[in-house]
């Protein structure tokens, strides 16, 4: 168990330090609210009514709303400066009979431990609650909220019992508590009869709880059916990285995809551009060496063989177009050194 309070139990000029713990726990099985198609948790955040921006966990205080809608805003440090003695103290206020108390008043049972050097005054107080047959009043402030409290002592151990304060006890207000129903003196007898009948030593052990028995049972025979839904695994954090990470990197295939597509489409009209540039150089036969040339272009295997045979053609019409014009010689010097360059 761990401890959820420490202080000190103080009544006269004794004080004894002590760990409170609870004494209770909930067995009931908890559900999680879940989407019905997919079994995926159901999540809730704190939206500020005002400008719904999602509020963080630190930056919510208390608030106290007026009549006139006004709020009066309360932080930690408010309530830390309000004047609450039984903060880390346990007050006795004074001893009663415990039959005096009505049950209706318990709210929270809670565990007392002796801390460190206290024993032995704990165990001086056990021993006379034991004695004296009597329950101590006390007040004590668990998570800034004061209460009433009744300590009195169970298998040797000292307990508390938070108690409610008299005004949050609502009073009963029917309409039968003011009619004037008689009750047949047979029917009572019977009914004092049924009561002697079934009267017995309370046992909390022979009781269970035949709902949470017949929920475990449906489960587990769920389970065994094979009626179980694995959800997809969502990170709780970091999960808008790996969505950035993953949307950048189909953000960079998808480019890589567009560039290959883009050579290829680059590479297929240079194989054809050579017919289209021949109509506009039939009239002027000095050009007609670079037509030839224009194959140099294409892609593939066959590009270093193109190459070579345009070299060769490319000298030879050189040649003839030197005899023949000297401007036509000019023309037909320039594609062969780009080539050149381009092949270097």
């Amino acid at each position: 168990m761990r401890a959820i309070w420490r202080g000190a139990v103080s009544f006269g000029l004794v004080s004894i330090g002590v760990k409170l713990y609870s004494a209770t726990e909930d067995h009931d099985i908890r559900f999680h609210q879940v989407h019905a198609t997919d079994g995926g948790r159901v999540k809730y955040k704190r939206v500020c009514s005002i400008d719904g921006e999602e509020v963080e966990y630190n930056d919510i205080a208390k608030g106290y709303e007026l009549p006139d809608g006004h709020v009066v805003i309360l932080t930690d440090e408010d309530f830390e400066q309000l004047p609450l003695s039984t903060r880390r103290e346990i007050d006795v206020l004074e001893f009663v009979d415990q039959d005096e108390i009505d049950p209706i008043l318990f709210e929270k049972t809670y565990y007392l431990e002796p801390d460190g050097p206290a024993t032995r005054p704990y165990v001086l107080l056990r021993e006379a609650l034991e004695n004296a047959g009597r329950v101590a009043i006390t007040k004590i402030a668990i998570r800034q909220r004061e209460s009433l409290a009744a300590l009195r002592v169970r298998d040797g151990v000292l307990v508390l019992h938070t108690m409610r304060w008299p005004d949050e006890i609502r009073r009963p207000d029917f309409a039968f508590l003011d009619e004037d129903i008689a009750v047949r003196q047979q029917e009572l007898k019977m009914a004092e009869s049924l009561i002697e009948s079934m009267t017995g030593d309370f046992d909390p052990g022979e009781f269970h709880d035949d709902y949470r028995e017949a929920l475990q049972a449906l489960l587990e025979a769920k389970l065994s059916g094979g009626e179980v839904h694995q959800p997809p695994e969502v990170p709780d954090s970091g999960a808008a990285v790996v969505d950035l990470m993953s949307a950048l990197r189909r953000s960079v295939e998808r480019a890589r995809g567009a560039g290959e597509t883009r050579d290829e489409a680059d590479e297929a009209p240079a194989a054809k551009a050579p017919a289209k540039r021949a109509p506009a150089k039939k009239s002027a036969p000095a050009k007609a060496p670079a037509k030839k040339a224009a194959p140099a272009k294409t892609g593939g295997a066959d590009r270093s063989t193109a190459r070579k045979t345009t070299a060769s053609k490319t000298t030879a019409s050189k040649a003839a177009t030197e005899k023949k014009a000297p401007a036509a010689k000019k023309a037909a010097d320039k594609p062969p050194a780009k080539r050149a360059r381009r092949s270097a």
